[in-house]
């Protein structure tokens, strides 16, 4: 048995999870270890992964472990995979391990554009939505909504990077805290409606809101007892990649801002 750790940009995925004829992070590690000749039906020996991402969340810390051939490195894995999914650690694990139960927490981190804030009102924010509380209003899940949430952040230049731990998460609940956080920041709501939010009654439709946007959310860390061995040359392959890929971003908001700032313009008219 081996686990692995994953990074992907997840912004061209329909998720993590494998679906049929969509593109998914894990369909793309099994084509991988498909494309390495071993061979699975369904899913690799004792496989699991630490969690499920949505569509277009990313991630640093996936991590995946399952009955691995001694020779598969995170290199190795790699060399199959598409640009935007990497796999850079690996350690070896006990036959009975399992990468969604044996997790000891989760992290994800999202980047909140917030160019200006008050720093107290955040840290009240925080405050309260911290600790165990039942989180029914902020999940889609019908049960295991219960959580003990840790939640904290700072500052890189207009972002806030806003990190929420726990043991795991209900699907969607990073994304709905996030949003309330976001509304209640920008004092669309006051501090009293998270105490709303997280009382036993549930909200009433028009109270509700959807989900933060999924492309700032990123999985950034999972516990285990283990600990994982980088390896250099894969590490070394996947920064050159993520490097690159954030220099074409910056190129697109740069387009974006182009176009913001002429609108209205000249551009080429007669006077």
């Amino acid at each position: 048995m081996r686990a692995y750790r994953v990074a992907y940009d997840g912004r061209a995925y329909h998720g993590f999870q494998r679906q049929p004829s969509v593109p998914t992070v894990e369909g793309a590690l099994f084509d991988a270890l498909a494309d390495h000749g071993i061979e699975f039906e369904g899913a690799p020996s004792k496989y699991a992964a630490a969690g499920r991402t949505d569509a277009g969340v990313s991630a640093l810390a996936q991590t995946i472990a399952f009955d691995a051939p001694a020779w598969l490195s995170a290199q190795a894995f790699t060399a199959y995979l598409p640009e935007d999914v990497h796999v850079w650690a690996s350690t070896p694990v006990p036959a009975d391990f399992h990468a969604t139960h044996h997790a000891r927490w989760r992290e994800y981190t999202y980047l909140l554009h917030a160019p200006s804030d008050d720093p107290e009102r955040r840290a009240e924010i925080e405050a309260r939505l911290a600790g165990e509380h039942d989180f029914h209003n902020l999940a889609a899940a019908d049960a295991g909504t219960v959580r003990d949430l840790s939640v904290r952040s700072d500052r890189t230049g207009e972002y806030l990077r806003v990190r929420v731990r726990a043991g795991g998460f209900p699907r969607q609940l990073v994304r709905r805290l996030l949003a309330l956080y976001d509304r209640v920041l920008r004092g669309e709501r006051d501090l009293a409606f998270i105490d709303r939010v997280l009382a036993p009654e549930p909200l009433p439709g028009p109270e509700g809101f959807p989900p933060a946007p999924a492309y700032p959310l990123v999985l950034t860390g999972v516990n285990y007892d283990q600990s994982f061995d980088t390896d250099p040359e894969a590490v070394e392959a996947a920064r050159t990649v993520f490097k690159r890929r954030a220099r074409a971003d910056r190129t697109r908001a740069a387009v974006g801002r182009t176009l913001q700032q002429g609108i209205g313009g000249s551009t080429g008219d007669n006077p």
